[in-house]
């Protein structure tokens, strides 16, 4: 048989007359078409699965929250301050004269009157000089006397008249002198108060101008209080007040002083609330807690656990509309009880989330549950 092989010039085999090397060609390009194919049928052929609809993803599930209906009430506004109590006046009481003390009629904290003695210096050398004092008033007195007499029958001259009535005054004064160093012997409450301090002691040596007691007047009590500058307008002369001491006694008052200048290093005022203390029973210098009635508000009651934080760092409250979804609402506490607080920037009725305000944001839908007011005691997020 024949052989279709040729030798070429150049000596290397051909087998462009081969039947076989053509139908390899056509079987290589054959497969090649059937793989694209394939691969592409995806995108031309859309597949059973891929023509029917995707399923809906499942609608989000409204969380359940606690809600409290609330109403606004009418509220008192308070100013509250710590503050210290002080004696009304307080004063040293100084001995007016120099000796040995000679007698003590009363003891340290005892209550004593407006001029009342509480002791007295030895008094013999100044008694014993208002005695020749007296003696000497006497005689310039006689001598007075018989100078007017014979200037009367025209035997003294005016100037023995004039000698006489200075010799009468001098001697006037050193009785009024002596008197006065008698009475300073004498040492007296300057004001009705309670002996804070005595240092008075029988057989005691003093000298003129030693403090030998403090008084205190406690009746009225003063209390002071540092007020910030911007509530000072809402304090008036006479306003009343609750005065809280640390001791547990409450007593009302009245503010009586309000500074005119700001505290340099604190910008806060100086007011004194006075409290009536009979007997002066409260003692000076307790802790005590102002509470001064500064007007009225619209306000909600609720429990501190229920405030929030927004977006911007604002103090508020989370409630839920009518459709359901959550609204914040940002507040302002007007008044702290131990039992709660009270908020204003709500409206006049709101549904107040209680529990589960952590987990919502403004504009979610809820579910919303109502809860009785007693249960949102001590709720948190």
């Amino acid at each position: 048989m024949a052989s279709d092989t040729t030798p070429n010039l150049t000596g290397k085999l051909t087998f462009q007359n081969d039947k076989g090397a053509g139908r390899s060609k056509w079987l290589a390009v054959l497969l090649a078409l059937i793989l694209v194919g394939w691969m592409g049928s995806g995108y031309i052929i859309p597949t059973a699965d891929a023509e029917e609809a995707a399923p809906e993803a499942p609608a989000k599930r409204a969380i359940a929250v606690a809600v409290l209906p609330s109403q606004a009430k009418d509220v008192q506004l308070v100013l509250s301050a710590e503050g210290q109590s002080e004696p009304d006046r307080a004063s040293g009481i100084q001995a007016e004269a120099t000796g040995q003390v000679q007698s003590v009629l009363v003891a340290r904290g005892d209550l004593v009157t407006a001029g009342q003695e509480i002791g007295r210096i030895d008094a013999e050398t100044i008694q014993a000089q208002l005695a020749q004092a007296q003696a000497q008033q006497e005689q310039a007195t006689r001598d007075l006397n018989n100078a007017l007499a014979l200037q009367a029958r025209g035997v003294a001259t005016e100037d023995r008249v004039s000698q006489s009535r200075a010799a009468k005054a001098a001697t006037d004064a050193a009785v009024s002198a002596a008197e006065q160093q008698l009475d300073n012997t004498v040492v007296r409450a300057p004001f009705a108060g309670r002996l804070n301090d005595m240092t008075l002691d029988e057989g005691e040596f003093v000298d003129a101008g030693d403090v030998v007691a403090e008084v205190l007047d406690n009746d009225p009590l003063t209390v002071v209080i540092q007020v910030p500058q911007q509530a000072l307008s809402r304090i008036d002369i006479g306003q009343m007040a609750q005065v809280q001491f640390i001791t547990g006694e409450e007593r009302s008052g009245a503010v009586s002083f309000i500074g005119a200048n700001a505290d340099q290093q604190t910008r806060t005022f100086r007011v004194e609330v006075t409290v009536d203390n009979p007997d002066s029973v409260m003692p000076a210098g307790l802790s005590a807690r102002i509470v001064l009635p500064t007007g009225m508000a619209r306000g909600h009651f609720i429990s501190p656990a229920i405030l929030s934080l927004g977006t911007d760092g604002a103090l508020g409250i989370k409630t839920v509309e009518s459709d359901n979804t959550v609204a914040f609402a940002p507040v302002s506490i007007v008044r702290a009880q131990t039992d709660g607080v009270w908020v204003t920037g709500l409206p006049e009725e709101a549904d107040i989330i209680t529990v589960g305000q952590g987990f919502v944001g403004a504009g979610d839908v809820v579910e919303p549950r109502l809860v009785e007011a007693a249960q949102t005691a001590g709720v948190s997020q």
